[in-house]
């Protein structure tokens, strides 16, 4: 069964339009927590993610406070109600648009008979980390990541802090067909709050961080785009012992990622120049996306960043292999390969690279846009935890950031987003085919050309990387010319 509603990160779009709208996201939590509820009865998980790669810690060099703790098989857990079911933790970020949809939810799960724990304004890898923790039956987000404040979006994530497969969204898009009901008055779903929230995930973020070193003498710019790290992220390194200049850390709901975060990297490198900082750390909207910037203002995408993480474990012992994607760059895997490190490439999307990683046994994954996995850590990506891996391997190196990934050399990539109609089928718009072709054939082997569509938004994504950035810009810019024309 094709999914109608879900894409690649959960639903998302226009608030106000479908299906962001209120009684969309009612019937979504009604049907969710359907589908929890069943798989209370059946004494099942509500998803189980079978191939979870078990994580040595002598090879890790984590101290066991920073390991995920797994889940019991249980398909509930013992509510504050006094009585066993399910019980789902929401979470979200600064979106004005966030209360509104939080409310729908929630009643949409209380009406399937299912608890709700509410706690506020959160990254979306503390949603992850907090389920997982507190045993819960799973974990919903509030965010639409990067986009625009006008934007949202609801993804799910398992018992085990995992983004749910396919099959389970199909479930839900299933269910949501049944007509909206209501449980008994006695069997509805409460709700509270957790205070405690963003202090349990601080203490988490941090025990990822080697327990013999810190970030004493650094100086560090955190930008949190006005999104759900605000009163984490600058908390988390100033625990550890770093000096901390927080931008982008005053949302009002409508201004995140306004200028702000990992999507306008310029912001934090201009910053640190500003302030003499060492490094700039630069969030997304849910915070779990990451740029760098040092102190000369050079930014440091997925790619590099992945490469640091993987050199600095390295140190500590063989890795197997780093998941990619399609649009990572040749000189990374190029550089791992001298390493003696294997290199897969998956489809676009985190879910995707963090499935091919469960395949393969390995650990290491990531995007070029910044998401990054580090799975001896945590289950998901997390913008925070990847900050501090990396920092961790230029302290226990001694060296600079360039210094450390020093040998990789990235192949020129230019990478251009063209708004398009919704439902706009590029494979069979003609021009396009056609200048792609000819491009094609003139690159040969000094590049390659990829085209796909954005699974959160509108958007036609035209990546040509080549040996040449003029080239590869030259080429980019035909292709977006051939959409212009009929």
């Amino acid at each position: 069964m094709t999914r109608k509603w879900f894409g690649t990160d959960g639903i998302r779009g226009r608030v106000g339009e479908a299906p962001i709208t209120p009684e969309f996201v009612l019937r979504l939590g009604y049907a969710a927590g359907r589908v929890l509820a069943h798989a209370g009865e059946r004494g099942e998980l509500f998803v189980h993610s079978p191939g979870r790669p078990q994580v040595d810690l002598a090879d890790s060099g984590l101290q066991p406070a920073a390991m995920p703790r797994r889940t019991p098989l249980v398909g509930s857990v013992q509510s504050f109600g006094g009585r066993s079911r399910p019980v789902v933790l929401i979470g979200k970020d600064t979106r004005v648009s966030g209360y509104l949809l939080e409310s729908a939810l929630q009643s949409g799960l209380a009406a399937a008979g299912v608890d709700v724990m509410l706690s506020g304004p959160i990254p979306t890898p503390a949603v992850a980390y907090l389920t997982r923790a507190l045993r819960l039956s799973a974990g919903v987000v509030i965010s639409a990541s990067h986009n625009p404040f006008d934007d949202n979006g609801i993804k799910f994530f398992s018992a085990e802090g995992d983004k749910l497969p396919d099959e389970i969204e199909t479930k839900i898009e299933a269910e949501m067909d049944a007509p909206l009901g209501c449980v008994l008055s006695a069997d509805l779903g409460r709700a509270r709050r957790i205070d405690d929230a963003a202090g349990r995930y601080i203490e988490f973020c941090k025990s990822t961080f080697p327990a013999e070193l810190d970030l004493r003498g650094m100086r560090l710019v955190v930008d949190c785009a006005h999104g759900a790290a605000y009163h984490t992220a600058p908390s988390v390194f100033h625990e550890l012992g770093a000096e901390v200049i927080p931008i982008g850390a005053s949302p009002n709901g409508l201004n995140i990622n306004d200028g702000f975060g990992a999507t306008h990297p310029q912001t934090v490198a201009q910053a640190v120049i500003a302030h003499d900082a060492d490094y700039g750390l630069a969030l997304d909207g849910d915070a779990d996306r990451l740029v760098i910037s040092d102190r000369s203002g050079r930014l440091y995408n997925g790619d590099e960043l992945l490469y640091a993480i993987v050199v600095d474990r390295l140190r500590k012992g063989p890795v197997a292999g780093a998941v990619g994607t399609l649009m990572s760059n040749l000189g990374l895997e190029q550089a791992l390969a001298r390493r003696g490190v294997g290199f897969q490439r998956a489809k676009v999307g985190d879910r995707y690279v963090l499935e091919m990683l469960r395949a393969r046994g390995w650990l290491f994954g990531g995007e070029s846009s910044g998401h990054l996995l580090a799975l001896d850590c945590h289950s998901t990506g997390d913008g925070t935890i990847s900050a501090l891996q990396v920092l961790a391997a230029i302290r226990s190196s001694g060296l600079e950031l360039a210094d450390l990934i020093g040998d990789m050399d990235l192949m020129p990539q230019c990478l251009l987003n063209v708004r398009v109609s919704p439902g706009f089928d590029w494979n069979g718009h003609a021009p396009l085919r056609r200048v792609r072709s000819e491009v094609e054939s003139e690159l040969a082997e000094r590049g390659r050309v990829l085209i796909r569509a954005s699974g959160t938004e509108p958007v036609l994504r035209l990546m040509v990387e080549a040996s040449d950035a003029g080239l590869a810009d030259q080429m980019a810019q035909r292709l977006v010319h051939s959409l212009q024309v009929a």
